[in-house]
């Protein structure tokens, strides 16, 4: 059962404000989404190094950083967050270099649809939700395989 409590996050990045600002108000009518905006890609970078975010949806160009080193500081820091990358800057191979270097779940072009962007945003939530969960089981379950394999040890010396 899902907690009731939980409201993800989602990391919009553009060196834009406007962009940032249109994304959060759609998301804020539309979803209880807490959203976290950066014009500074730099900012952003140091951010997620220690706040957990489920979704970073940023710009390609931008000064300082551009959106794929952001995406790899993204992947670094915060494996299972989905990367999606929304730009104007429309050139098939960065897309590419994105999707191999960094595992993007998306990638969009501006100007975007409100309702796509919803449906993604969507999406990336629930896969990074399911990757968490996934991590905790494995998680619980070396911890079982390890307790296990303390009282085999016991019951060999306690037979021998």
């Amino acid at each position: 059962m899902a907690d009731a409590t939980f409201q993800p996050t989602v990391m919009v990045v553009d060196d834009e404000e406007m962009v940032i600002t249109s994304i959060r108000a759609f998301l804020r009518l539309e979803t209880e989404y807490h959203i976290q905006g950066f014009t500074n890609p730099l900012e952003a970078a140091k951010y997620l190094e220690s706040n957990p975010v489920d979704v970073v949806v940023t710009d390609y160009l931008m000064p300082k950083m551009n959106g794929i080193q952001l995406l790899a500081k993204a992947k670094e820091h915060q494996p299972e967050a989905a990367r999606v990358l929304l730009t104007g800057h429309a050139d098939k191979q960065s897309a590419i270099q994105a999707i191999n270097d960094i595992g993007l779940y998306q990638y969009l072009e501006k100007p975007w649809d409100n309702a796509q962007l919803l449906l993604v945003i969507q999406g990336a939530i629930e896969r990074t939700t399911l990757l968490r969960n996934l991590r905790d089981k494995i998680s619980e379950l070396d911890a079982a395989h390890s307790n296990l394999k303390e009282v085999q040890r016991r019951l060999i010396r306690a037979f021998l």
